[in-house]
């Protein structure tokens, strides 16, 4: 047996009436890749911030190579090899991504050189002169792991890394992580994918209710005994595991077409689409972080969702803005019903204000809405009627609505958001990666909703990273690339088929 480089024993901890961790155990070993499996609201990321020196646990021991430490901040943490990459960012906004990696690796000489064969190596690239504050969260989810990798870590903690990532950079990530294990560190790896965990760990721990439920080899795991540790209970929709064959523990169906695989195509299983609902007509709009977007035509019908499919930083960001509303295009036209809600693609920064409470984080989304308001006033009696539903409708895991945003795991944070836009979506709903940090359950139930939304006539415009998510979904699909969106042809609408038009804008690439 290799030995333990870390182990937390027993581990506690509250967020006052919240019992986040209720004794918690976790070991990880030299030489290994470890998944870290749970439920949102589990405990994973608690018990990563207490191996990581960011909180203290209210009981347990924490050991490395088997002496017992006390991790009072990070830089205790960083001081014993350890390197957590976080689900939610730490960088400086208003610094560039070359002095943001310059903070966490020392200012340290030949660092530019140093960045070129880590992003060479890993494939993770970023325009280092850009400032944070331009970059979408791909580019930042980027900067996070090189920080991490910079630091030469001998335990890499990475929560939620890939959520953001290309399928290219994924399988460049995941090849990284082995090639470290095997020079005998330890990797522990967070992730609601569960078919990529299996691929990549060693060991598999599985989180449930802040308790450690099942700990051992990933050999001989399949996708449904992981998905029954998890929640307790089978999830139903292959989209939310990243499977889409009958077999969950199938890998790969998504590379044949529908009519190969016997499932029905996307025109033949179509709801009959109403009238249009959004119209763009060459439609452009300009973006600090990326090339905007250029003479989009694009029409949505009421019952239909459409989904574009993109590697990050070819426009996705321009085009939700434009078809939500936030912004007015710089040339061409923007034709928008009245009733949109938008499902933004961070919800640390764009999706919730974390020192507000549930109820006021709904108000802040209804506040033009009618029966939401007198006059002037807030009706706050009907905007905590309508937390409470979103609460118990997404089970939110909350004690009650007056709990503040910022004490939700990332996942409890994204049901809110999710609950709170489809409240105002009567007529069209911008999703930007819905179900990233969601757990498969999560992610199950956010999927039937958005089928629900079009059986009732909302038009949905679906903008993932997740081709599954993008396939499995949606009734028309389109690839941007350099701002300029294709439509995919039915008989193209494979993994392979859709990413050579993001890469290449043609269906030959």
């Amino acid at each position: 047996m290799t030995r333990p480089l870390a182990r937390l024993g027993g581990i506690e901890r509250r967020f006052g009436a919240v019992l986040a961790l209720d004794g918690a155990d976790l070991e990880i070993r030299a030489g290994e890749v470890h998944g870290v499996l749970g439920a949102n609201g589990a405990g994973k990321s608690t018990l990563l911030n207490v191996l990581g020196g960011m909180l203290a646990p209210d009981a347990g021991v924490v050991e490395i190579e088997g002496r017992a430490v006390r991790l009072g901040s990070p830089r205790d943490a960083w001081a014993l090899g350890i390197a957590l990459v976080h689900q939610h960012f730490t960088l400086v906004p208003r610094l560039s991504a070359l002095e943001n990696l310059a903070l966490g690796a020392g200012h340290r000489r030949g660092l530019a050189g140093d960045l070129e064969k880590l992003m060479a190596r890993t494939g993770l690239r970023v325009p280092l002169d850009a400032r944070v504050e331009q970059l979408g969260v791909g580019d930042r989810q980027r900067i996070e792991i090189l920080k991490a990798l910079l630091r030469d870590p001998r335990v890499l903690v990475l929560d939620e890394p890939t959520a953001v990532l290309t399928p290219d950079e994924v399988d460049g990530l995941f090849g990284l992580l082995k090639e470290l294990a095997a020079d005998g560190r330890a990797v522990v790896l967070v992730a609601h994918k569960l078919d990529e965990v299996l691929g990549v760990a060693d060991r598999i721990t599985v989180l449930r209710n802040g308790r450690t439920v099942l700990t051992g080899p990933s050999a001989g795991r399949s996708v449904p005994e992981l998905v029954r540790a998890m929640v307790g209970g089978d999830a139903v929709d292959p989209i939310a595991l990243g499977l889409t064959g009958v077999d969950a523990g199938a890998t790969g169906a998504m590379s044949r077409p529908p009519a190969e695989r016997g499932e029905t195509t996307t025109s033949a299983r179509a709801l009959h689409a109403g009238g249009v609902v959004v119209r763009l007509r060459g439609a452009a709009l300009a973006d600090r972080s990326g090339p905007g977007v250029h003479g989009v035509d694009l029409e949505i019908r009421r019952g239909e969702i459409v989904g574009v499919a993109g590697v990050e930083g070819n426009g996705q960001r321009a085009l939700a803005l434009l078809a939500s509303g936030r912004a007015v295009p710089d040339s061409g036209s923007a034709e928008l019903p009245s009733g949109i809600g938008f499902i933004p693609q961070d919800r640390s920064t764009e999706g919730l204000i974390a020192e507000f409470d549930l109820v006021e984080n709904v108000g802040l989304a209804l506040q033009r809405e009618p029966e939401y308001v007198r006059g002037p006033w807030m009706r706050w009696d009907a905007v905590r009627d309508a937390a409470e539903r979103i609460r118990e409708r997404f089970e939110v895991a909350a004690p009650s609505v007056t709990t503040l945003a910022g004490a939700l795991s990332g996942g409890n944070q994204q049901r809110v958001i999710v609950g709170r836009e489809l409240t105002l979506a009567r007529d069209f709903l911008v999703a930007e990666n819905p179900t990233r940090g969601l757990d498969v359950a999560a992610a199950a139930f956010v999927h039937a909703e958005l089928r629900r939304m079009a059986t009732e006539g909302v038009g949905v415009l679906l903008v993932s990273t997740d081709l599954d998510e993008v396939l499995g979904l949606s009734n028309r699909v389109y690839a941007i690339a350099r701002g300029r969106l294709h439509d995919v042809p039915e008989e193209r609408r494979t993994r392979e088929g859709v990413g050579a038009f993001m890469l290449g804008g043609t269906a030959d690439g």
